[in-house]
């Protein structure tokens, strides 16, 4: 899947939150949502589905891409850029106290992926 720019994950968020719609009233609720046009949400709406992260047919679109995907190929990218996973874990926890309760859930999901290699 190809990088979501900020204006396409919007209208995921929208379309994540409403699940199929009609493109009329997709168009009202980015204008109520995002405070868009007609010709904005047809711009970006096109731009995700040449992405393959909608379908759009019979004036029906429907979310393909989940937003489970979406953030984990953002985290995935984000972790890229700056060098790797324990670089950017140290820079995203410096400076804050883990609750018990977030430490003890990271330390489940690290055994937990260290058991699936």
């Amino acid at each position: 899947m190809e990088k979501l720019f900020e204006g396409e994950y919007k209208l995921m968020e929208v379309l994540w939150d409403s699940g199929e719609v009609n493109s009329t009233r997709l168009v009202e609720l980015c204008r109520e949502k995002l405070g868009w046009n007609k010709s904005t949400t047809y711009t970006v709406l096109r731009k995700l589905k040449h992405k393959g992260a909608v379908r759009h047919e019979d004036a029906t679109v429907t979310p393909v891409l989940t937003r489970q995907a979406a953030i984990q190929a953002q985290g995935e990218e984000l972790v890229e850029r700056v060098g790797g996973l324990s670089l950017f874990m140290t820079a995203f926890l410096s400076g804050r106290k883990l609750t018990k309760e977030e430490a003890e859930e990271l330390k489940n999901l690290i055994d937990e992926k260290m058991g699936e290699g």
